[in-house]
């Protein structure tokens, strides 16, 4: 599978001032395939070294912090010479935490290395203790397939490449192609197992099979890395996700996971399945500051999942849904919807979204993000339901620039408003450049 990342990667490997890099996200994203695809496309060597259940090399780490005595044992561990023309992976790296602390050690002593680290667990890993190097490595997030790497994976480049280059006309042309794979899409999310499922067999009903397997494999995690309390929270947040966002109001009730419930008792639960890349958390803002981030309730959140096909098959979404027009958009109150575009603004563009809502008033907008030096309203909205009450009380009181809704009519700008495809949602960066440029 083709994934935006590679490039990222390439691009760590041609910096001169590069260092140790760690992956992040969520398991079974890709992260163990695009380090090793990597590896045997742009490296003469690879010295793959899994730290999951690793006596040996746990006694190696144990020692001391001997960079050479180091890089000799991983040459014998991985059976692979180790020198400036080798990619050194360390994959479960939060499992001997002395490893990840001998990053820095690394990048004093031996910069001309390449090293790669990732681990399923690593977000919670560096909140629980471990000494960090900070300074000493870079870090990069990985998420499920996004909606343009979904087209790329599926064969439709071509596609692809019409949203990359905001060729709206183009887009509207192949408009109905678009919707059916943006229905497959809210069905099969971007988890890499499920589109390979998919694409072997065109069979959702195995696809949504795998998919249930990894939801369950999440919640082992919850048993396997935590203790029983925890774990009963970490269970009971994350499974009330999907009715969370099935609600009119999407805000995070603490109240609907059992009676009596308190945010301090799972606020930790919350952060472990941030941590771990499971989760994204929404907070609201009640002003649109520059930076949001200094204008955000902490008290106030919406929680997605991170991959729509998973919410989906949590949901139990059946596949005749793709037949039934645009039902599949509007299912559980848009939330499939909302969730899809909240994805694609943090996997494929980059962005850090939150919500606004004012104080004592029922208005509500979706997502702000801030991008191109402006703070852009996003007002989500299922079909081609056309009406933005909310969004044009919002441009009234704050007067925006330029404001943004999501939905399956096509592209077209009203003065201050522009209508961007659900499917083309990842154009946004390019409008908000053009935007900024006209103004």
């Amino acid at each position: 599978m083709k994934r935006n990342a590679m490039q990222q990667l390439i691009n760590w490997k041609n910096d001169s001032g590069r260092k140790p890099l760690l992956l992040q996200g969520a398991r079974q994203v890709g992260k163990t395939w695009l380090m090793r695809t990597f590896g045997e496309e742009y490296f003469a060597k690879v010295a793959y070294l899994s730290m999951d259940q690793n006596p040996r090399l746990q006694a190696v780490f144990n020692q001391d912090f001997n960079i050479e005595r180091i890089i000799e044992a991983l040459s014998i561990e991985s059976q692979t010479p180790i020198n400036k023309d080798t990619l050194i992976i360390f994959d479960e790296i939060q499992e001997i935490p002395l490893a990840l602390q001998a990053l820095k050690y690394f990048q004093e002593q031996r910069p001309d290395l390449h090293i790669l680290a990732a681990g399923s667990l690593l977000g919670v890993a560096l909140h629980s203790g471990i000494s960090f190097p900070v300074g000493k490595i870079q870090l990069m997030n990985i998420s499920p397939l996004n909606f343009m790497e979904f087209l790329d994976a599926t064969g439709n480049e071509a596609l692809s490449l019409l949203i990359r280059n905001a060729d709206f006309e183009m887009i509207k042309v192949f408009r109905d192609k678009f919707i059916l794979l943006l229905k497959q899409y809210y069905y099969l999310g971007g988890m890499p197992e499920v589109i390979k499922s998919y694409l072997d067999d065109r069979d959702y009903l195995k696809a949504r099979k795998v998919q249930k397997d990894l939801v369950q494999l999440y919640e082992y995690d919850f048993s396997k890395h935590t203790t029983g309390i925890t774990s009963e929270r970490l269970r009971l947040v994350y499974r009330s996700i999907p009715t969370q966002l099935g609600k009119e109001n999407k805000k995070f009730i603490f109240g609907h996971l059992r009676s009596g419930a308190r945010s301090k008792d799972y606020e930790d639960a919350i952060q472990w399945l941030e941590d771990c890349g499971l989760v994204i958390r929404v907070p609201r803002v009640s002003k649109p500051g520059i930076p949001l981030a200094g204008y955000a309730d902490p008290t106030a959140f919406k929680l997605y999942l991170n991959d729509v096909g998973l919410l989906s098959a949590m949901c139990d979404l059946d596949a005749k849904t793709l037949l039934e027009g645009s039902h599949i958009f509007e299912e559980f109150k848009g939330s499939l919807t909302e969730q899809y575009v909240l994805t694609q603004l943090v996997s494929e563009l980059g962005l850090r979204p939150f919500y606004y809502s004012a104080e004592r008033s029922t208005g509500e907008i979706d997502f702000l993000v801030q991008l191109s030096g402006d703070i852009i309203p996003i007002e989500v909205k299922a079909a081609e339901n056309l009406r933005a009450k909310s969004l044009a009380a919002y441009a009234e009181k704050f007067n925006p620039s330029i404001a943004i809704r999501t939905s399956l009519s096509d592209y077209r700008q009203e003065d201050w408003l522009v209508n961007i495809p659900l499917y083309a949602i990842s154009s946004l960066a390019y409008i908000a450049q053009q935007n900024q440029f006209e103004g």
